[in-house]
């Protein structure tokens, strides 16, 4: 059995981290929750009981175009004054691209109203050592497809809007990799989309991977070129062959409910491992609150392995697969009831535990 390659920043060893979002509203209490749980690699948290860290609010702040009044957030570019706004943002995405200093005051830092948890995490991190920290943004697609225009389409399709988001998300993603980087760990900051879900839907029939992939890698670029890993985080089905095909370092999925699928993409599966991606298990139930209550620590043990069973052949066994995966919960706990949000919390714990007990 060969030796598989890992990052070399970052040794995966089927530590365990959570999805962003937990069902609390107090930064404090969110942090006690995620360092009693996965203090290995630690988080920021999301708390999507405050509207503006909706995942479709919490990363669109400040590109030009944008309305939020009320309940609704969309985009309006036929205004007097928006051919001025987006000069004035292009000027500003050019020179913080130029100097990445200028980014924290930009337009591209994410502010406290709307990341609260980021900025508490950086503080209560300050005196503490942990071997990764972790991030999320949402990604391109799910952000543009799920904002609208003016008219009521959505977004994804004015090439103007679309350009805008891109440009913004990289900078935002850049921002935080570099925010999260002063905390002297390895960076990890998933991209969010969940709506590659929908691919190969009627709604987007008329959608190009190529743009998807184009997108998605120019965001994930971002992160990469600020020093940090980038994730994939999908919580349904979606196109594995070409998601593996991005430039991804880790895909986060929902093994507990779509392993098979992932599991058919077995030539980009393989070739993903060999370029050392790493696999960020979802395997903890975070869907439905009966599917939380009935598993444990050894059913989802059995589970692990009868999964990871199925990728082993000649070249890799099963601690090799250990050593390049993550243990984390299928999507967030930020709808969920606290009590179960917690045993979600434990499981990936303590399933992180038992997989590195036995195999690393």
């Amino acid at each position: 059995m060969r030796e598989k390659t890992e990052s070399p920043r970052f040794p995966a060893g089927a530590h365990a981290t959570l999805i962003g979002s937990l069902p609390v509203t107090s930064s404090d209490e969110a942090l006690s929750l995620i360092l009693a749980h996965v203090p290995q690699i630690p988080l920021w948290p999301q708390m999507p009981g405050n509207p503006l860290e909706g995942m479709l609010n919490q990363f669109s702040e400040g590109i030009p175009g944008l309305v939020e009044e009320d309940e609704r957030t969309f985009f309006n570019i036929q205004t007097e004054n928006f051919e001025a706004a987006m000069l004035a943002y292009y000027e500003q995405y050019l020179a913080a691209s130029e100097d990445p200093s200028l980014l924290a005051d930009s337009p591209f830092a994410v502010g406290r109203n709307r990341a609260e948890g980021l900025y508490a995490f950086r503080d209560a991190m300050a005196a503490r050592k942990a071997i990764a920290v972790k991030g999320q943004i949402t990604g391109p697609f799910t952000l543009l497809t799920g904002l609208h225009d003016q008219e009521g389409r959505a977004a994804y399709h004015d090439p103007t809007i679309r350009e805008l988001a891109v440009k913004g998300l990289c900078l935002k993603a850049a921002w935080q990799t570099r925010f999260l980087g002063e905390l002297g760990a390895p960076v990890i900051v998933f991209v969010d989309e969940p709506a590659l879900a929908g691919l190969g839907s009627s709604a987007f029939i008329t959608v190009s991977l190529d743009d998807i992939g184009q997108d998605l890698n120019e965001v994930m670029g971002a992160i990469q070129s600020a020093g940090g890993l980038a994730g994939v985080h999908v919580c349904a089905n979606t196109d594995w062959d070409f998601l593996l095909s991005t430039n991804l370092d880790i895909v986060s999925f929902d093994a507990y409910g779509f392993f098979d699928k992932l599991a058919a993409c077995q030539d980009a599966l393989y070739a993903f491992l060999n370029r050392g991606g790493i696999l960020a298990w979802g395997i903890v139930p975070t869907a439905k609150t009966e599917e939380i209550d009935r598993e444990s620590t050894e059913s989802l043990f059995a589970l692990w392995e009868k999964q990871a069973a199925q990728l082993v052949n000649a070249e890799w066994d099963m601690p090799a697969l250990a050593r390049q995966s993550l243990i984390t919960p299928s999507c967030g706990t930020g709808s969920l009831p606290l009590a179960q949000a917690r045993k979600v919390l434990a499981l990936t714990r303590d399933l992180s535990a038992a997989i590195r007990g036995k195999y690393l």
